[in-house]
């Protein structure tokens, strides 16, 4: 019976998303590919450190555990490593007790053009020429930046957070932004506060969150003692009056945060040190300076052209 791929919510990982494969990449960049294959034969059962998007993997397959009957959740590793040397790192997924079985393996290319093929809502790599690769050719995916994220094994929640302008939503108003100034984008904003924004690359993403965040009303309707494990962030720099936007827009697409701010300018940093995500996506890379957590660059739009990125909105 073929497996149902297409009923789930996939994140595809990369090798260098999911472990710390520092010293494997300095191996291959000194050495060449030749070199990069004896080391992981001979290092085949070392185990790989966690990387920065290994406590958010390890706590989103766990929705497999909790939810046995429906299995809403699958991870599939894209790899640029050949089968031989992708060895070493599901012997690591085992190690670990990572449910995952499903690779492409695709021995020195670039593994984003499987994206749609495994349904994937989200491609996380520590690629960067990849990621930029996946958005150009319109798929969601993230660069994962590296940071020294810490997996606290007691805490079972999975904190998920997002930019709005080009990351939810396209990259329209944040254009206007950057062509016209803030005053102007304020008065744009309240002209079309009643028009819905198009979807971003991780709309489809975030609509599949809040299902599964679904599956855990139904859970606790049921079972008063269920103990909730997603909890989802809006982290943008719009204020009032440009947040109605924002507002009128996630009701029409069905879904809602489970916390929203609105900071008008402010650092970011202020409120990702307290929410603490394990993954936190942003179209601009210098609002991703929170210090030891996961950030996550999407770098898509106007914001990531050429010579920009110092603007506050998003």
């Amino acid at each position: 019976m073929p497996f149902p791929i297409e009923d789930k919510l996939v994140i595809a990982v990369s090798s260098s998303a999911l472990f710390d494969l520092t010293e494997s990449d300095q191996v291959f960049r000194d050495r060449g590919a030749i070199a990069y294959k004896t080391f992981q034969e001979q290092n085949l059962d070392r185990i790989l450190k966690p990387g920065v998007a290994f406590p958010f993997i390890r706590r989103f397959l766990s929705f497999n555990q909790r939810f046995p009957g429906e299995q809403p959740v699958e991870v599939v590793l894209l790899s640029r490593n050949s089968p031989a040397t992708g060895k070493r790192v599901f012997r690591s997924i085992e190690h670990y007790g990572l449910g995952i079985s499903r690779a492409a393996f695709v021995s020195g290319a670039s593994p984003f053009s499987y994206i749609p093929a495994f349904n994937a809502s989200l491609f996380l790599s520590g690629n960067e020429t990849d990621v930029r690769a996946a958005v150009i050719a319109g798929y969601p995916a993230g660069l994962v930046l590296p940071s020294r994220v810490e997996d606290d094994s007691s805490d079972a929640e999975l904190r998920i957070a997002f930019d709005f302008d080009g990351v939810l939503a396209d990259d329209e108003s944040e254009a206007v932004f950057k062509a016209r100034g803030l005053e102007k984008f304020q008065e744009y904003e309240q002209q079309h506060q009643n028009r819905v924004h198009n979807p971003g690359l991780l709309a489809d993403l975030f609509r599949k969150l809040s299902a599964l965040q679904g599956l855990e009303d139904t859970e606790l309707a049921k079972n008063s003692a269920y103990e909730r494990v997603l909890r989802t962030a809006i982290i943008t720099a719009r204020s009032a009056p440009s947040h109605e936007r924002v507002i009128t827009t996630l009701e029409s697409w069905g879904v809602s945060p489970n916390e929203t701010f609105f900071l008008g300018g402010m650092d970011k940093s202020r409120i990702l040190d307290i929410f603490r995500p394990h993954l936190f996506f942003d179209d601009q890379v210098s609002h991703l300076n929170a210090q030891n957590l996961a950030m996550v660059h999407v770098p898509f739009g106007v914001a990531n052209a050429t010579g920009n990125d110092p603007g506050t909105e998003g």
